[in-house]
């Protein structure tokens, strides 16, 4: 008796207590992209030179780089995970849609490139080019690009012809080798930046820029006030003394060195940008590029009205089919059907305890799916309460008294509702391990939702009715708990 009732106060009490430490603390569910609206993109890496697929390392790379983005925009847990070759991004309640995939799937390649001629356009550059910019057959340095540049170990990239302000051409040459470096790779790009922010009023007719800090040594302050010098003494390695900032393939600008002892927060960015542009390339520039050029395969956005008719539609449903459930209890097991109906509350309290604290603490996002696994997982609690009561009923008709019935028929019931809660464990985990995207949540809210109607049932329903099954109300009258009368013979 007391060890019943020591069952049924604890489980009480940590129900209440959740309940309570839930709104106390100001936990509440983190809704998913479909329940709250936002975007998502299925992102596809391009294939190596050779054709060859992209390594697991890059794509968990790139996944870093695009999750560190994300985070710098302020967006609350999105969902970043790799399927295969392909990187499935989710970011839930983003007012600026557009602009926040825009930003996962920017390269963001900054390169740091002399600028070996200006022209305006439709001049013929080829006279220049076939003397300082490699030949496209070898890739080798021509002789007197060679002598100029900064490290004897050199083999650059070709040069490429660009407009800036499309009012003119630049013939713009490789990024130079570093100080340190001793591969083709270890040249003059964005590993060099530390840090960039945007500011206002960085250039001379005001406007919005980026303001970089660069890291000391090399790669780094070192590397670009050795390029500044050569810029300086208009060297053949940059003849015109101007330095293109070039980012994806598009020069920002090209400003005139005018000095070679730069301090490493001294270097800027400018161009026509807005604040949002501004604000973008340094929070890019800021995360580091991309190490795999990815393509937008599928995306879709979902807006927060949509999001929130999603939702509705979700309370709603599981609203009716509680009350639906509730009256079937009721009419059907009477006071049997309010304990059932109580195990049920217990349990949910419970849950959003827990669904409350994971989104909070863990950044668990409750999507449409996961809903629609709280909603099934009803059927299988309102299962465990009907398998009791159906073998308590036919324990009294086979001629047992009420509390003989209540005794024996709990833990053989119990014994069938834990075998059926195990295989819908293992559907759960199942479909968990072996999915992906929203049916995980489906199967982790359903798996938790299985646990807890074990718990439920052992330390709430059933000492319940043991203890309801001690009082004479029971034996003399069953009808008021769905039992069937027993009757004695003459």
């Amino acid at each position: 008796m007391r060890r019943q009732v020591s069952f049924v106060i604890g489980v009480v009490a940590l129900a209440i207590a959740g309940i309570v430490y839930t709104f106390a603390a100001g936990n509440e569910p983190l809704l998913g992209l479909d329940l709250q609206g936002g975007a998502s993109v299925v992102l596809e890496p391009e294939p190596n030179p050779d054709g060859t697929p992209v390594s697991e390392d890059v794509l968990d790379q790139a996944i870093d780089v695009i999750r560190n983005r994300i985070d710098g925009l302020g967006v609350r847990e999105p969902e970043i995970t790799r399927q295969g070759q392909t990187v499935l991004v989710q970011i839930p309640g983003v007012d600026d849609q557009a602009r926040a995939l825009e930003l996962v799937g920017q390269t963001a390649e900054l390169r740091f490139r002399p600028v070996l001629d200006i022209g305006v356009p439709g001049l013929d550059f080829s006279v220049v080019a076939s003397a300082v910019c490699p030949t496209t057959d070898t890739g080798e340095l021509s002789p007197a690009f060679a002598a100029g540049e900064l490290t004897p170990d050199a083999a650059a990239s070709e040069c490429m012809l660009a407009d800036e302000d499309a009012g003119r051409r630049l013939l713009l040459g490789p990024a130079p080798v570093l100080l340190s470096g001793e591969s083709d790779a270890d040249r003059l790009t964005g590993r060099a930046v530390e840090g960039a922010t945007a500011r206002f009023g960085l250039s001379t007719g005001g406007g919005w820029g980026v303001s970089l800090v660069l890291n000391g040594g090399s790669p780094g302050i070192d590397d670009w006030n050795a390029l500044a010098a050569q810029c300086v003494s208009r060297s053949v390695v940059c003849p015109t003394s101007l330095l293109a900032i070039e980012i994806d393939g598009v020069v920002e600008s090209a400003p005139t060195v005018q000095t070679a002892n730069f301090d490493r927060s001294n270097i800027s960015i400018t161009g026509s940008f807005s604040e949002g542009e501004a604000k973008d390339l340094a929070l890019v520039l800021r995360f580091g590029s991309l190490p795999v050029e990815l393509t937008a395969q599928e995306s879709r956005t979902v807006s927060s009205t949509l999001g929130e008719d999603a939702l509705d539609a979700g309370i709603a449903a599981g609203i009716l089919g509680l009350a639906l459930v509730s009256l079937y209890l009721i009419a059907y097991y009477r006071l049997l059907g309010l304990v059932a109906i109580s195990s049920l509350a217990i349990s949910g309290a419970i849950l959003w305890t827990m669904i409350a604290w994971l989104g909070e603490s863990q950044g668990l996002a409750l999507t449409l799916a996961g809903v629609t696994g709280l909603i099934v997982s009803v059927g299988v609690s309102v299962d465990s309460n009907v398998v009791y009561f159906e073998h308590l009923k036919e324990d009294v008709r086979g001629g047992r008294t009420v509390r003989s019935a209540v005794e024996r028929a709990f833990p053989i019931a119990f014994s069938t509702i834990v075998k059926a809660d195990v295989a819908s464990l293992i559907a759960a985990g199942v479909l968990y391990f072996l999915t992906v995207g929203q049916v995980k949540g489906f199967a982790l809210f359903l798996g938790l939702a299985t646990v807890l109607d074990l718990v439920a049932t052992y330390f709430f329903m059933g000492p319940v009715i043991r203890l309801m099954a001690r009082r004479d109300g029971m034996t003399e009258r069953p009808g008021r708990y769905g039992i069937p009368s027993t009757k004695v013979a003459s």
